[in-house]
């Protein structure tokens, strides 16, 4: 038995969808409102990585995770509105 676990490898799996990806690095810089299935954020998309972005308002960054997000739809709003 310990001679498995000694052998035994951990694996990490996330889902990975490269249209939402590519879709949000094409607009990063951009103001953007973004829809997740816990709120809404409003702010400027700083980064994107392949399972997590990072949007800026209010002086506070918000690490939001891909898998997260229910829609992204552009903002008229400008960043000194805030």
């Amino acid at each position: 038995m310990y001679e498995q676990e000694r052998n035994a490898s951990v694996e990490y799996k996330t889902l990975f969808d490269p249209f939402v990806y590519q879709t949000l690095v094409s607009v990063r810089g951009s103001m953007l409102n973004v829809q997740t299935t816990k709120g809404s954020v409003r702010g400027r998309l700083e980064d994107v990585k392949p399972d997590h972005i990072v949007v800026s308002s209010g002086g506070a960054s918000f690490f939001i995770r891909i898998q997260e997000i229910v829609w992204v739809s552009p903002s008229q709003d400008r960043e000194d509105d805030e």
